[in-house]
Formats: C-alpha cells, sequence, structure tokens
C-alpha cells in the first residue's frame, strides 16, 4: 500500500510504525497471516487520523520439493557458524532505511523478461517429506545464466555470491523500508552501495544454496514483514 500524507507524519499499521518523507510519502505492506482487519494510526505528536482497513484474504497452495541434500535441510554442525553469519548480514539489509530510494512509488518490473512462475508464494513448503515455514518468496524458472534485471530503482543493500541458503543472494532498498532480494544466482552483476534503476543488470539465474535446479526465488520485505513481490507488478 502506497500513501500520501503530512511530510514526517508517523503511521502505525498494526504495531509497526513507518515515517511519511518529505513529500508525505510512505509505503506498508501486510504478511501472510496478517490478521483480517488492520487499524492505521496517523500522528504528528497527536493522533490527526485512525481507521480500519481490511486485508484481502487469500488462499495458499502446498508445495513439495524432493531430492534436497540433507545438509541443506538439516545443516552439519560445522555449517552453522556460516549459517550465523550469514543471517547476521541479511539482518543488517533489512534493516536498511533509505532515505533517498523512491522506487518504493514506482510500477515494478518483473526481474526476468520470460516470467515463469513455478513456484507461488505463500505457498506451504514440504522439502523431503518434512514441513516447513511457508515460502516468502515467487520462484521463477529459467536456465542456468538467464540474466535478470532491477524490478525499481533503489541501492543495493546486499550482494553475497555464495551463502548457505541462498546461494548468489543481492537485496535491494526500495526505499521507505522496503526491501527486494534476489536468491540462488550463479553470478552477481552489482556490488554494494551501487545505486539501481529500473532494467539494470542484477545477475544471474542459478541454483547455488538450497535448490534442485536453476529458478530465481524474488522477494520482498517491509518492516520484518513478508511480502508478495508480483502485488507491486504493473498490470498493463
Amino acid at each position: 500500500m502506497i500513501g500520501t500524507t503530512l511530510p514526517g507524519a508517523q503511521i502505525d499499521a498494526s504495531g509497526i510504525t513507518t515515517n511519511a518523507d518529505s513529500d508525505g510519502r510512505f509505503v506498508m505492506g501486510f504478511d501472510r497471516d496478517a490478521p483480517l482487519q488492520a487499524m492505521i494510526t496517523i500522528s504528528m505528536g497527536t493522533a490527526l487520523a485512525r481507521f480500519g482497513l481490511e486485508v484481502a484474504p487469500r488462499a495458499y497452495k502446498v508445495t513439495s520439493v524432493s531430492g534436497l541434500p540433507s545438509a541443506t535441510i538439516d545443516p552439519p554442525a560445522e555449517a552453522l557458524a556460516r549459517i550465523e553469519a550469514d543471517a547476521a548480514l541479511k539482518r543488517a539489509a533489512f534493516d536498511s532505511n533509505n532515505q533517498i530510494a523512491r522506487g518504493f512509488e514506482e510500477a515494478f518490473r518483473w526481474p526476468l523478461d520470460d516470467v515463469r512462475i513455478t513456484s507461488p508464494w505463500g505457498a506451504t513448503r514440504m522439502l523431503n517429506g518434512k514441513s516447513q515455514r511457508p515460502h516468502f518468496g515467487i520462484d521463477l524458472g529459467a536456465p542456468r545464466g538467464t540474466p535478470f534485471y532491477a524490478p525499481a530503482s533503489g541501492f543495493v543493500v546486499l550482494a553475497e555470491p555464495d551463502m548457505h541458503f541462498e546461494g548468489g543472494m543481492v537485496a535491494i532498498d526500495h526505499g521507505q523500508g522496503l526491501i527486494t532480494t534476489y536468491l540462488h544466482q550463479s553470478a552477481l552483476a552489482v556490488e554494494v552501495g551501487q545505486r539501481v534503476t529500473p532494467g539494470t543488470l542484477i545477475g544471474y539465474v542459478g541454483s547455488k544454496g538450497r535448490a534442485t535446479g536453476p529458478h530465481l526465488c524474488w522477494r520482498m520485505r517491509w518492516r520484518g514483514r513478508n511480502l508478495d513481490p508480483s502485488l507491486r507488478v504493473r498490470t498493463a
């Protein structure tokens, strides 16, 4: 959800707060299992407005992935230090709050020119027969080495070539705490701090990390909430 209010106003979206920018623009989102009734409060020291917002219900699929190496589901002890180091890098990226980027206002494009969804966002995952947390990404099938591109403008806040679960991973801050990530890359084409615009080459599809074949896993987060990036893609 993109909105406009008074510049600098504080917006509380069911317990998560953000501030409107100098033009009064802000973004907010609700995760997979959010209550269907949200409460929004806008304030400038004192409450200016308070209203309810209906969150549209969705049905989610159950998907199954087999043939994954056991170490990617139940990591061995020797991998735990690397996993924790990866987690620290991701936390820092997700905490980014760039005040310059305005990509959150843009109509996003798909990162791949040929869009083939192989696993939908929010699906309950079964990995090698074991139930896992929901899959908070859209899997886009493509041959290994296929280039993909920035869906909107922003700044690169993470660029790691070989993380344990994610393989090659890039995170882009689009402003207002809206972060998109791109997983399982075979090679990266950007570096941390780089400014990107819609269509900037980001990297190449691969199968590094926890993956059974080449694909791009595209994700979106806002203030700790996992969002469906396809909802920001322009439809015309």
